[in-house]
This record gives structure tokens, C-alpha cells and sequence, in this order.
């Protein structure tokens, strides 16, 4: 059976694609800071699937943590048939007054992890010509975002970067595609400063729904998956949209609170 690698498995979307692929039969590596966390998820899902489940307890905002954490996975013997890049946080506020190590926490996190863990898996996925990268953009990635400054920023990096890798590697067995759900009930949005925010009353999405459809994206290798048909109608309507006027429609949704 497949395995694959779930960063941020802890909870909110992380929890969710290891629950869905262990009811699909995949063994699991499951990684996240709170070991008390994973260890009790993997308790469970052996017990109700009858897969393997392996836990290393990493913090990916370190320098140098993704690759301590391949190597680890390494000298446990296992490969990695499906890498889910999940784990990633925001702030919301004025950019000159967040915390200077918060965002750039959050480029290591969302882009540096992301980055190094994919090219760490990507050789022997092309050796064996198969394997699959599935990385959680946002749609936050379609334009700038006033207020959260650097998390938008952050995830049009993985857009792009999603995009090209598929390119470069769709000819070579293995499938890569980025998922751009929009708000969603985790304990990313509480993270985020984001819970209080009326403006997405109409679109929070459940998490459930954003995990099927993001594990049928990279099954379909579809490049691009936005979750949610208004997400999908917003995401597109923004490439018609003066920049001036984008960014400046999501600056006043991210500063108002309540």
C-alpha cells in the first residue's frame, strides 16, 4: 500500500487528509509539533483502518528542520508515495507591527519547509515514476492581501511554484497540484485572527469537502484546484479586476474586524 507524508497532521486540514487516505488504505507518516497530538490520531487510525502510522515530531519553521525530518524518515527505512504540504499558519494586523520572527515564521513554514520537502522527495518519485505532491495553496494566492501581508504573499509563492513543478514533472509519473480552498473552519482561522471576520460568513467551507477535493485533484493531476464553487467564481473574477481595486477589496475585507 502507498504511503504518504502529512505535514501539519495535528489538526484542522492536516487531521482530515489523514483520517480520508487511512480510510483509503495509505500508510501514513504523520508530522507536526505536538507529538501528543499525532500520537493519539495514530493510535486511532490503526486501530479503526489497520494501517501503519509513523510519527516524527518536528518544528518546520527551523532552519534545517525539513531535512532533518527526511533524513529521519529515511533511516526509518520508508519512501514517500504522496507528500501533502500542509502545514502552514498566517497573522493578520499592520505589517510593521507584527511580530518580525512571526512573519518570517511564516516564509519558512509555508514557502522554505514546503520547498525543501518536495525537492527531498521528488528524485525517487521520478526514479520510480510515481508518486504525488499535493501542495495547500489558498485563494488567497490570487491577489494581495493589505493586512495580511506576508500569509498572501507566502501562498502565491506555492501557487506558482505548484504550477511550474507540475510542468516540469507531468511528462516523468508524477502528479503535482496545488489546492486553494478559501476560508475553512480550522484552527487556522482562530491562529489567523480571522474568526471574527463577518465578510466570509457566506463562504467558510467545511474541511471535509476541502479534503476530498484535494486528494481528487492530485489523483486527476490537476494542476490547480480552487475548493468551492463561489471560491472558484471569486478566484477567477479577480483576473479581471484592476489590481488597484483587488487589492484594495481585500484590504478592507482583512481590516475589519466583526
Amino acid at each position: 500500500m502507498p504511503t504518504a507524508l502529512i505535514t501539519g497532521a495535528s489538526a484542522g486540514l492536516g487531521d482530515g487528509f489523514a483520517r480520508a487516505l487511512a480510510r483509503d488504505g495509505h500508510h501514513l507518516i504523520l508530522t507536526a509539533r505536538r507529538a501528543d497530538r499525532l500520537e493519539a490520531l495514530a493510535a486511532e487510525l490503526r486501530t479503526a483502518h489497520e494501517v501503519t502510522v509513523h510519527v516524527f515530531a518536528a518544528d518546520l519553521t527551523r532552519p534545517e528542520a525539513a531535512e532533518g525530518l527526511l533524513a529521519d524518515i529515511a533511516a526509518a527505512g520508508l519512501s514517500i508515495d504522496l507528500l501533502v504540504n500542509n502545514a502552514g499558519y498566517g497573522a493578520r494586523g499592520d505589517f510593521a507591527t507584527l511580530g518580525h520572527d512571526e512573519q518570517l515564521g511564516i516564509i519558512d513554514l509555508n514557502c522554505r519547509a514546503l520547498v525543501a520537502l518536495a525537492h527531498g522527495v521528488l528524485p525517487q518519485m521520478i526514479a520510480r515514476r510515481s508518486g504525488g505532491i499535493l501542495n495547500i495553496a489558498s485563494t488567497a494566492a490570487f491577489q494581495p492581501g493589505p493586512w495580511m501581508a506576508v500569509y498572501y504573499a507566502s501562498k502565491a509563492f506555492v501557487l506558482s511554484f505548484s504550477e511550474a513543478l507540475h510542468e516540469e514533472v507531468r511528462d516523468k509519473g508524477v502528479r503535482v497540484s496545488a489546492l486553494c480552498p478559501g476560508p475553512t473552519r480550522t484552527e487556522f482561522a482562530d491562529r489567523a485572527g480571522m474568526k471574527d471576520l463577518t465578510s466570509f460568513d457566506a463562504v467558510w467551507a467545511d474541511a471535509d469537502a476541502v479534503v476530498r477535493d484535494g486528494l481528487a485533484a492530485v489523483r486527476a493531476n490537476s494542476p490547480v484546484k480552487v475548493s468551492g464553487t463561489i471560491n472558484t467564481l471569486m478566484a477567477d473574477s479577480v483576473r479581471f479586476l484592476p489590481r488597484i481595486l483587488a487589492r484594495k477589496v481585500t484590504g478592507t475585507i482583512q481590516k475589519r474586524r466583526g
